[in-house]
């Protein structure tokens, strides 16, 4: 595309959002490039990793390598399998019966490479059959091409099928540092998507401030009502709308209950939804409500503010997770050496966590290299003791060769904003 007249690359301007529609006039998301794109970082990071082959369990790893998706409820229960042969295509054992001739249907570019998956867990006395099956399912394809002594990448796992496969004299290897360093690295299409869903999320964000937010109404109703609006506007799967208000800011409540809303209420907000394709939307606002901040509030609100882009103004390539970690405030990550998910920043996707933690608790003396398209999620809290509410702040950010770039773009608090 000719971008001389943006300066930029498309994909890069929050801005410029394409429709979720395809149109003969305008070359928008390119699905097949999308999927031959991811295709080929899986194929370049398991090359650089001397992997043989990948066998995929996880919902979001088979469909970055395959496209196909059959519902949030397959993601995780391990009841279908691909094995991409390092050299060859993917061949998908998708859950035998309807919707084996659903994805036969649907996925015509993976031709005659669909195959029955062999379930196996909750088998009860049948597990060790059933896993030695699956695994036998995986040997084959292995077999015809040539791969079976190879290294072989395997993201989830559990006690019957690790004896299964080690049963079959298979070199397993863990395919996650492959897989996390394949999707940390977005492709354009994919950030479109991206940015897609922000474009949602920000306009649900706007009906919570300036329509839904009254007193009287209960955490709980928030979030049906964002669940109805993003469903509406093209998101696949609302994963969860966090709602606390009042006292269940402090100490933070990361989750929605019947709890009334009340007038001078602080209300954090977490949107974390499934958009168009897959790809997620995760952030967060706080408002007032039917009041304006007082200024401990203002000061709340800017310490977190401040602290969140000190961090977001690091995501830029050439410096590391430890960076943005070392812009964080110090909080339990450094008490306990380990990550509270507070003062945080977190790879997302075609998951909510994807690929790269940042977290003092480690990235100070482990850092890893931040890299052009990548895209995270950053995010920063004022959990003081004693408060009686608090704050809590989050954008969705891209990595672009110029530096950061917010695809959230929801108005922020006016009075905290003025100097």
């Amino acid at each position: 595309m000719d971008a001389r007249f943006i300066g930029k690359p498309h994909e890069w301007d929050p801005r410029r959002v394409y429709s979720q529609t395809g149109a003969d006039w305008q070359y928008r998301v390119d699905f097949e490039r999308l999927r031959q794109d991811r295709l080929q970082h899986a194929r370049e990071q398991m090359t650089a990793r001397d992997i043989g082959a990948l066998v995929l369990f996880a919902g979001a790893n088979i469909r970055y390598v395959t496209g196909a998706y059959q519902g949030n409820w397959k993601y995780n229960i391990n009841i279908r399998y691909v094995v991409l042969p390092n050299g060859g295509e993917p061949v998908l054992f998708e859950t035998a019966g309807s919707d084996l001739h659903c994805a036969e249907i649907d996925l015509p570019w993976m031709e005659d490479r669909i195959k029955p998956a062999i379930t196996w867990q909750w088998a009860e006395s049948a597990v060790p059959l059933m896993a030695d099956r699956m695994v036998q399912s995986v040997v084959d394809v292995l077999s015809a091409h040539g791969l079976k002594k190879e290294k072989i990448g395997i993201d989830n796992l559990d006690m019957a099928s690790l004896k299964a496969l080690q049963g079959a004299n298979l070199n397993i290897v863990d395919a996650w540092p492959a897989l996390s360093a394949a999707r940390v690295i977005k492709t354009r299409d994919e950030i479109e998507l991206l940015k897609m869903a922000s474009s949602i999320g920000d306009a649900a964000m706007w009906r919570i401030k300036y329509e839904w937010l009254k007193p009287g109404v209960r955490e709980r109703e928030i979030e049906a009502k964002v669940h109805e609006f993003m469903i509406e506007r093209g998101c696949e799967i609302i994963y969860d709308i966090i709602v606390a208000s009042g006292g269940n800011t402090s100490p933070y409540r990361r989750w929605a209950t019947d709890k009334i809303i009340r007038q001078g209420d602080l209300v954090i907000v977490d949107i974390n939804v499934v958009g168009p394709s897959g790809y997620f939307v995760d952030f967060v606002r706080c408002f007032k409500c039917a009041s304006k901040l007082n200024q401990a509030e203002i000061d709340l609100y800017r310490e977190v503010y401040d602290s969140m882009y000190a961090g977001l103004e690091k995501l830029k390539p050439g410096n590391t997770t430890a960076d943005v970690a070392a812009a964080f405030p110090v909080y339990d990550d450094d008490k306990f050496n380990t990550v509270t998910l507070q003062q945080f920043g977190h790879s997302i996707g075609l998951t909510l966590y994807e690929g790269m933690w940042i977290s003092r608790a480690y990235s100070l003396k482990h850092p890893a290299e931040i890299k052009e398209n990548m895209y995270f999620a950053i995010e920063t809290f004022a959990g003081h003791p004693g408060l009686q509410q608090t704050t809590r702040l989050e954008e969705n950010v891209l990595v672009t060769a110029k530096g950061p770039v917010v695809f959230t773009l929801m108005e922020h608090n006016e009075e905290a904003m003025r100097r």
